[in-house]
């Protein structure tokens, strides 16, 4: 990348310099300290901040922490399959402008052995404050994008293995589901919103193959076509995020700081939140005596979803007859019909069948821990752009303009801090910080 020599100036708390007139250095720094001085900060990468040895893109760190988490380019189909060529940081095309600065596109690659990425080793991460795992460990991370199309990663730990069967030919490196947690542009659980996945055991949820424990917002992320004007892009800068609250046992998805609630009516029938709908009644059936019409006997039993539903939250009474009564039951994270046959003095006490109605999406019931990799050969890396998948897919295309990460769920006050961050009015204001270097 060419250089341009302009006056250097002293910014935050290391020895960095930035390339921009005084007033945009001074905004660029606060904009930084704003996302650095939140609680739980871990790592901030704003594309501007680069090792001036390597040209690589670096995060920033809280005071004290100088972890290597510089991001390396990299083509996962070239290095699972064996096929295509490996990447480099040219096949970034760089913005010249974003929240801090900079931004990198992730473009609609038509060759289908190059799915380039940016990456943090796991060797490099693991065990740090990115690698967020185990007994009541939370995070919350948040991207700034502008979404031109697709609906798959965004940024986070989620290696989806290499172990499922693949028609794209003979995979080299076989290496099982390793995730942790990630932001995605909706899946199919609603494609183009914004999405966050966790996972307890870094595979499969639900029976499915597939990991399917998941919050989507019911809003969409604002999109641009691929030739958008430059005032359009800077007026369309969209924040994606998420919390995962332990203590909770919730994990909340974000827009532009606002978490709206999501039911999902009828799950059973919708793609992705049947699987969960399907944990639900495996749950019920096996709490009934015998072996029920539909239970699975093999379904494994930490796969089984039951939010709480010891007492509702409202209950409506839908029809009633002579011998039957039936009711909806609100719950915090469900919707249950009951149907009542009365007891033996009359009353509709007597539970003959609960139906699941609705699922709620946002925020979703996860009362786990998340998935700790056994050592740092199992664990997967941190990836921007894309991540590893025997899909491979084009998946998200657009401009990335910044990536943090904290370990601890952040509140709904501080999200929506970092949503108003940079934003005159209705629009969103870019910076054209060149490039910091950092020692």
């Amino acid at each position: 990348m060419t250089r341009r020599l302009l006056p250097l100036m002293s910014l935050l708390l290391l020895p960095c310099h930035v390339q921009a007139d005084e007033a945009t250095a001074k905004e660029y720094q606060q904009r930084v300290e704003t996302v650095r001085q939140l609680s739980g900060f871990v790592a901030l990468w704003d594309f501007v901040l680069r090792d001036p040895a390597t040209g690589q893109f670096m995060a920033h760190q809280p005071l004290g922490s100088s972890h290597d988490f510089r991001l390396e380019a990299a083509n996962y189909v070239h290095d699972y399959w064996g096929q295509g060529r490996p990447a480099t940081y040219e096949d970034f095309p760089l913005l010249g402008r974003g929240p801090f600065g900079q931004a990198v596109r992730f473009l609609n690659e038509t060759d289908e052995t190059f799915r380039p990425c940016l990456l943090v080793p796991r060797e490099r991460l693991h065990d740090t404050g990115l690698d967020v795992k185990g007994p009541g460990g939370s995070v919350s991370m948040v991207a700034w994008v502008v979404r031109e199309s697709g609906n798959h990663a965004i940024a986070g730990i989620w290696h989806e293995g290499t172990d499922l069967h693949s028609q794209k030919g003979p995979i080299l490196r076989v290496e099982q589901g390793r995730r942790q947690y990630g932001i995605f542009a909706g899946l199919g659980a609603k494609s183009g919103a914004s999405a966050v996945h966790v996972s307890e055991n870094g595979a499969k949820s639900f029976g499915d193959k597939y990991a399917r424990n998941l919050a989507v917002t019911p809003e969409l992320i604002p999109t641009l076509p691929p030739d958008a004007s430059p005032e359009m892009l800077d007026a369309t800068w969209s924040l994606l995020g998420f919390t995962f609250d332990n203590k909770a046992n919730t994990v909340t998805a974000y827009l532009n700081g606002q978490a709206t609630d999501y039911w999902i009516t009828s799950p059973e029938k919708q793609n992705f939140f049947k699987w969960p709908a399907h944990g639900w009644l495996q749950a019920q059936l096996h709490k009934l005596p015998g072996l029920q019409e539909g239970e699975d006997p093999d379904y494994p039993a930490d796969q089984y979803y039951q939010p709480p539903e010891d007492e509702a939250l409202k209950i409506e009474v839908v029809s009633e007859s002579p011998e039957e009564r039936v009711e909806l039951h609100q719950y915090p994270f469900t919707r249950v019909r009951v149907i009542l046959g009365k007891d033996a003095e009359g009353r509709f006490t007597q539970v003959k069948k609960r139906e699941l109605v609705a699922l709620k999406a946002n925020p979703f019931w996860f009362p786990h821990d998340l998935y700790t990799p056994p050592d740092e050969k199992e664990g997967g890396p941190f990836t921007i752009g894309r991540f590893i998948h025997t899909g491979r897919s084009v998946g998200f295309t657009g401009y990335i303009g910044g990536v943090a990460v904290f370990n601890q769920a952040l509140t709904p006050e501080q999200m929506a801090q970092l949503a108003a961050l940079g934003h005159e009015g209705n629009n969103s204001a870019s910076l054209k910080v060149e490039e910091i270097q950092a020692p």
